[in-house]
């Protein structure tokens, strides 16, 4: 594996972009290696940030894990640095033993998928492949942007391309976190010429927090999932500039993008339409290499050759804070509860919130209602992350179907018995 050489200057060097990249990463880590309990803070760490019990407190198992995710991230596991990261444990020495490793080796970065419908996988994408994304963008964007906010972390690929990548490509340009903020302060934050990274429920936060105008000049980006027409409608209406909304997934990159909330995507200029929801994406030039096809994460409606409409997701997931979240892995946790007898899983429609709901039938009638809703809680708190864990629990004697005998969906009662 050789370096990727379609930069002057690697992105890992010259800014925060890699401290920032690792600190995520580590976090999101914590999180499945420690669902339910506190995380460490969001960055900027300093150099001298213990990961151990000294520190952070990650064990000599949970470092090896963290260290596994790491070398997969940034591909450097040709360069060996596992044992070195365990035996330095401390955050600016990874991040020095990354530099140094992606110096030799950084042709391809590894994202990995959300796991919906079981473990996670490695989704590899070639460095020079995710800087074409990049420069395609800033032709949409007409670029000209002076600083990034970012609400989403750097070590996702949306992240990395637009709190990374893009900042790059604009000379260097700084890089504000703002997700420690309260959503009503971000008008506030914003001024001209930035351009905010966000994902659809931030944008909703953002909006009911502070309908207020915000400045000239400010443009929006939002991924993981459409945003609602009605989310958009209302940041145009408090005068953002601009919302683009990117298509895509962890397996494909980006794929299309449109900024009218009503209208359809279209395809980034590399990819052309395949045969079914297959996607065609173009080598890049001078490469000699044959063209990919790849299949779209969603249904897509096409209306022509290169706009389309996005229907279901093909694995069926849902979107939880900016998460795809599988209701039917949700579904097989609750059911191993020794107290249940039957689960359904359903996203709460918007009167009711943005989260998941679940329908409980007990093994026993007539039992303590709150303590099984507390168990509940207490159990997917150690199994699900926080995305996944159902906000609102109905107990009932069967599971609500339509009078064709499919599961259908109800409404959030406190005790329906």
């Amino acid at each position: 594996m050789q370096a990727y050489q379609g930069s002057d200057q690697g992105w890992w060097l010259g800014s925060d972009a890699l401290s920032r990249v690792v600190a995520d990463l580590i976090r999101t880590e914590a999180r499945r290696l420690r669902p339910g309990a506190a995380v460490p803070p969001s960055g900027p760490w300093a150099p001298g940030t213990r990961l151990d019990e000294a520190g952070l407190g990650f064990d000599s198992l949970e470092r090896l894990h963290l260290a596994a995710a790491l070398s997969e991230l940034l591909n450097i596991r040709e360069g060996g640095p596992g044992d070195e990261l365990l035996a330095r444990p401390v955050f600016g020495e990874w991040c020095a033993i990354a530099a140094e490793r992606l110096g030799r080796f950084s042709a391809t970065l590894s994202f990995r998928s959300s796991g919906t419908l079981g473990a996670p996988k490695s989704c590899p994408h070639a460095l020079s492949e995710l800087e074409r994304e990049i420069d395609a963008l800033l032709e949409i964007l007409s670029g000209g942007h002076t600083r990034v906010l970012a609400a989403v972390p750097s070590h996702h690929i949306y992240g990395l391309l637009f709190t990374v990548l893009l900042p790059q490509r604009l000379g260097g340009v700084p890089v504000v976190d703002i997700r420690a903020h309260s959503p009503g302060a971000l008008p506030g934050l914003a001024r001209r010429g930035d351009l905010v990274a966000g994902y659809p429920e931030f944008w909703a936060a953002a909006l009911r927090a502070a309908p207020w105008p915000w400045p000239a000049g400010v443009i929006g980006v939002t991924s993981t999932a459409p945003c609602p027409e009605e989310t958009a409608d209302g940041l145009m209406a408090g005068k953002l500039s601009r919302l683009l909304q990117i298509h895509g997934s962890s397996e494909t990159a980006g794929i299309g993008w449109r900024d009218d909330p009503r209208g359809p995507y279209s395809l980034l200029p590399y990819w052309d339409r395949g045969t079914d929801d297959r996607l065609i994406r173009a080598p890049l030039p001078g490469t000699g290499a044959a063209p990919i096809a790849v299949m779209a994460p969603d249904k897509l409606e096409w209306l022509d050759q290169r706009r389309y409409h996005i229907g279901a997701r093909h694995d069926g997931a849902v979107q939880v804070g900016g998460m795809n979240v599988s209701t039917s892995k949700v579904r097989n946790v609750l059911q191993e509860h020794p107290d249940v007898a039957a689960v359904a899983v359903r996203l709460m429609i918007p009167s009711e919130g943005r989260r998941l709901k679940a329908f409980i039938v007990p093994k026993t009638a007539g039992g303590d209602i709150e303590a099984l809703r507390k168990g509940l809680d207490a159990w997917s708190a150690t199994r699900l992350s926080v995305p996944e864990q159902p906000r609102a629990y109905t107990i009932g004697t069967v599971l609500p179907t339509d009078p064709m005998g499919k599961m259908a969906d109800w409404t959030i009662i406190s005790d329906p018995l």
